[in-house]
């Protein structure tokens, strides 16, 4: 097979050709020049106003992320805060605690309240003291405010406390400013009230008097504050006053407080005793 030779002739035929076809290109670019310029234009235009929307897509997804950073941050410190004021509470509680306990000439055990049960008329709570720290029937549970209730119930361990919320809780008491005596008890109506009976009516009572244990009843020491005088009003038909008051302690916010190891005078019990035996 013979292989035809290139001539000198027909390279030059080539290489014109490509020259005019690369002429012919460059002319016809030239003659378009306006549409690529507009094809350019709209091209840009279109990418423009998909990046706007595109560009507040992604403003959106970065908001949703730092809201959501934002949200789990104020949840925490809000359980910080929260945990602060419990730390504080607890540290003004304590601090009256202790001040009471520098005050006071009592002997008292510090309990903390293990149980609380404050939603009837039978209401108790529950100590973390008990017989094995010389704990006893009867024996008064206040707080640094005053008077909160009396043990009824003893363990090796623990004791279960009637509070003055409690339909069976009396306490023997007087009026601070003018030694009236009465009994105070809670009517099982509402909270925040107790009621001071059997005050005779030409007892002048005022609001904000002071109302406190008076040791009468030989089970409590006199002189631990009870609540203030909020109304007194008279008993229809009786030469008697009912006197309501408003308790010092806040039983809902209680969570320590002291025993007061107080024990009857043997005396005073023996001297009732003897008098029942004179009627019998």
């Amino acid at each position: 097979m013979r292989l035809r030779s290139l001539k000198l002739s027909d390279a030059k035929d080539y290489i014109i050709t490509a020259l005019l076809l690369i002429f012919a290109f460059a002319l016809a670019i030239s003659r378009h020049q306006g549409g690529i310029d507009t094809l350019r234009t709209v091209s840009v235009t279109s990418l423009s106003l998909l990046e706007e929307p595109l560009a507040n897509i992604r403003i959106y997804r970065q908001a949703l992320n730092t809201n959501t950073y934002l949200q789990r941050q104020n949840i925490l410190l809000q359980d910080e805060l929260s945990r602060l004021r419990a730390i504080e509470q607890e540290n003004r509680e304590l601090r009256s605690l202790l001040g009471y306990q520098n005050r006071s000439d009592f002997d008292l055990q510090p309990v903390l309240i293990v149980s609380k049960q404050l939603n009837g008329k039978n209401n108790t709570f529950t100590v973390d003291s008990g017989t094995e720290d010389g704990l006893k029937k009867n024996m008064p549970l206040v707080s640094s405010d005053g008077l909160v209730g009396k043990i009824v119930l003893t363990g090796k361990y623990y004791s279960q406390v009637m509070p003055y919320y409690n339909s069976l809780f009396r306490v023997s008491a007087r009026i601070q400013e003018n030694q009236a005596n009465g009994i105070v008890s809670w009517t099982g109506e509402r909270y925040g009230e107790l009621v001071m009976e059997f005050v005779p009516k030409t007892v002048s009572v005022d609001s904000g008097y002071v109302i406190e244990t008076s040791g009468s009843s030989n089970q409590f020491p006199p002189g631990i504050p009870i609540g203030r005088v909020i109304r007194a009003e008279p008993e229809q038909g009786q030469q008697t006053q009912r006197i309501y008051l408003e308790p010092y302690s806040s039983l809902s916010d209680l969570a320590q407080g002291f025993i007061i190891k107080f024990e009857p005078d043997s005396s005073i019990i023996i001297l009732k005793e003897m008098y029942n035996q004179l009627f019998e």
